[in-house]
């Protein structure tokens, strides 16, 4: 076969996510094919390019990495000319080290210059040698590059790149580097032209969204464009992540609470509950402030589903630093937590500090932790019960679907709900919308089974669930189909003409 094909691998965050649907965007436009769309039949057991999209934040991401490129070594010796890239943050941080230790690595590129991939294989294969490319700083925002989105209907649009916060336990704005914001016209732009092709739902991406709008020196520009996001019609569904405590603002809450299809969830990082632990963190807010943000969304979102991240055994972390993390969730009444135990990441401050933690003392406090947060959301997935709610169908979420005879998806709040069809109801499409009532809350997910109870059962068919169904015409059993690439959103240099609506100006009360 002389299609070439390659194979995008991600590990890490949602930021990650969207940048290897650039990646496919363009490796599809220098004329690969990815592995996954071809029929099994005709599908190689190993793709022509392989690209690890790296992450350095999660604990042991270069032993993953690694582990990955020896399990590959034996395709690459028995093909030598199957190449092999690296990029992202542990390649930012890396760098030559990642040839050094896997020679049969071709390509290593960081988080700056995702757009030099394919001319870097092209460099790589003509001079028969590993091609190491790292930027220090962004020269073109990335959404100006071509895109291959795994979704029809939903969609990442990056509002910025980069932080400029200080954390201590955090590598992140050493490897992404300050924060670099989009024109509000631009943003708005691509959403525009992503609901043209059927997308009903858009996530706005930002290592720290709410501080949007810092290059251009307009401190309310999240809470305008999230607005803003409420006049484009045909979009349903407006999500963000991640804002962070220390600049989120009542203006951001009043914008979400205002705009109808700015859904109610947010994830608000916490890290830890002790104000102490938060100070050694440089996490510029204490417990109070925290609460009081929490306390403020619920007077205007009362049905905000909220989430967070934890970190258990920070150098230093005292047992009643700990109680007191509890204690703030206990009060937060979280739906859920992304729970993680402190590790040492090299160049971080933390990994200098004094105090660092015994395994066994981190391991039994993070099972507490897990302990009383999978109380919490039992207890918050129990008061839904009987409740209506909306779920936008997704493939995939549900890995039990198959035998429990069930479709999933994610309700407007994005918790997780597994809903059963009735015997002869309308089946509906990933990307329609579905209405049925909460039968049971389990810890992780909800259960929605009145379809087949006689309770309420209905589905919306959406442009969403069109563009799915017009995707899957003409395919071949056993492919992948994703939509095609879409060409990147040119950037301007002056502030655009687009003038934001009326409504963009929001109140701070």
């Amino acid at each position: 076969m002389n299609t070439k094909t390659y194979d995008v691998r991600t590990h890490g965050c949602q930021m990650n996510v969207h940048d290897s649907e650039r990646l496919a965007g363009l490796l599809e436009t220098a004329g690969y094919v990815d592995l996954a769309s071809l029929p099994e039949p005709d599908r190689p057991q190993t793709a022509d390019v392989v690209v690890f999209n790296t992450c350095a934040v999660r604990e042991n991401a270069a032993n993953k990495l690694y582990g990955n490129l020896g399990q590959l070594r034996p395709a690459k010796q028995a093909n030598p000319d199957m190449q092999i890239a690296v990029g992202g943050c542990l390649a930012q941080k890396d760098r030559s080290t990642i040839v050094e230790r896997a020679p049969w690595v071709d390509v290593v590129f960081g988080t700056h210059n995702v757009g030099s991939l394919p001319a870097l294989l092209d460099r790589a294969r003509h001079n028969r040698a590993a091609e190491v490319e790292i930027l220090e700083s962004l020269e073109v925002f990335p959404s100006t590059l071509p895109t291959r989105r795994d979704s029809a209907y939903a969609a990442w649009v990056s509002i910025s790149v980069g932080c400029n916060n200080t954390c201590t336990f955090c590598i992140v704005p050493s490897l992404r580097g300050k924060e670099k914001d989009r024109r509000p016209g631009e943003i708005l732009a691509e959403i525009e032209a992503l609901v043209a092709q059927g997308v009903v739902e858009v996530t706005l991406l930002g290592q720290n969204v709410n501080t949007y709008g810092v290059e251009f020196g307009d401190r309310l520009a999240f809470g305008k464009l999230l607005r803003a996001c409420g006049e484009i019609d045909g979009l349903e569904r407006v999500r963000f992540t991640s804002p962070h405590p220390a600049a989120f603002t009542d203006d951001v809450i009043t914008a979400m609470a205002q705009t109808p299809n700015v859904m109610p969830s947010l994830h608000m990082p916490l890290q830890s509950g002790s104000d102490r632990v938060l100070k050694a963190m440089r996490r510029s807010y204490r417990s109070e402030r925290f609460l009081g943000i929490l306390d403020r969304v619920r007077q205007q979102i009362p049905d905000a589903a909220i989430t967070t991240d934890l970190i258990v055994g920070f150098p230093g972390e005292t047992e009643e630093d700990f109680q007191a993390t509890l204690d703030v969730v206990r009060a937060s009444r979280f739906s859920s937590a992304f729970t993680f135990q402190y590790s040492i990441r090299p160049g971080t401050p933390a990994a200098e500090m004094d105090g660092q933690l015994p395994k066994a003392v981190v391991q039994e406090r993070f099972d507490r932790l897990i302990e009383l947060q999978e109380e919490v959301s039992w207890a918050g997935n129990r008061e839904l019960e009987g409740r209506e709610v909306e779920v936008l169908v997704t493939p995939g979420e549900g890995r039990k679907d198959a035998a429990t005879e069930r479709l999933s998806g994610r309700a407007r709040d994005n918790r997780l709900v597994h809903f059963a069809v009735p015997e002869g109801g309308e089946r509906p499409r990933p990307g329609d919308m579905v209405t049925v009532a909460v039968t049971y809350g389990a810890p992780h997910h909800l259960i929605a089974d009145s379809g087949v109870q006689g309770g309420v059962y209905a589905v919306r068919r959406t442009r969403g669930g069109d563009a799915w169904s017009a995707l899957q015409e003409g395919g071949t059993a056993g492919a992948t189909r994703k939509p095609s690439v879409s060409l990147g959103i040119p950037s301007v240099g002056a502030p655009p003409q687009r003038a934001a609506p009326a409504a963009a100006c929001c109140p701070t009360d």
